[in-house]
């Protein structure tokens, strides 16, 4: 399905052969079907409805800006997938996350703010206190997939949570962390070929 979108430079949704990509590398890990997902920073909904799309079980979907949001909803009534979605309208840099789920805790979650708050990525910035939070609000074998812009790196660790992979595709970087855990990372480095 083609996503709306609002009028002008508010969003920048990820192309389709990257969110393809993505998506085949968390498949590998079993992800997303049956679990339950948050897309952080999500815009239009792009990579929650695609979550939604391959059988997540519940999207949590944060956004502050509310034309970005009244788009979402809109596109999730198009899918058909407002009932497995819940739409938070709250800055996901927030200390004290909106986004908390008092009786489950994430499979899966997506960071994509824009280019400018991910300069910083070092201990002390916003980008490293949200890794810290998420750490916190998921399960110990989820993955979160954080976007910047490819010339800046995450910490190879951050707070609980370790880079496993990173991908480039022109001028954005995926980053795919995990808890530190030798299983995790055996499984990375074997799918990977070292």
């Amino acid at each position: 399905m083609r996503l709306l979108e609002p009028p002008g430079p508010c969003s920048r949704p990820i192309l389709d052969r990257v969110k393809e990509s993505l998506f085949n590398i968390l498949a590998t890990y079993g992800l997303p079907g049956g679990k339950v997902v948050a897309d952080l920073f999500c815009g239009v909904g792009s990579l929650g409805l695609e979550a939604l799309s391959r059988g997540a079980s519940l999207v949590t979907f944060v956004e502050s800006d509310q034309r970005l949001i009244e788009v979402l909803h809109k596109n999730l009534l198009r899918a058909g997938m407002s009932e497995k979605a819940k739409v938070v309208t709250a800055d996901a840099f927030s200390s004290e996350p909106a986004w908390h789920l008092p009786d489950r805790l994430y499979d899966l979650v997506f960071i994509d703010p824009p280019y400018v708050a991910t300069a910083d990525t070092g201990p002390g910035s916003r980008l490293y206190g949200l890794l810290e939070i998420v750490s916190g609000e998921t399960t110990q074998e989820a993955l979160v997939v954080v976007r910047t812009h490819r010339l800046n790196a995450l910490p190879q660790q951050c707070g609980q949570l370790q880079v496993i992979d990173r991908r480039e595709y022109g001028k954005m970087a995926l980053t795919i962390l995990a808890r530190f855990q030798p299983s995790v990372v055996r499984v990375y480095r074997a799918l990977d070929g070292q």
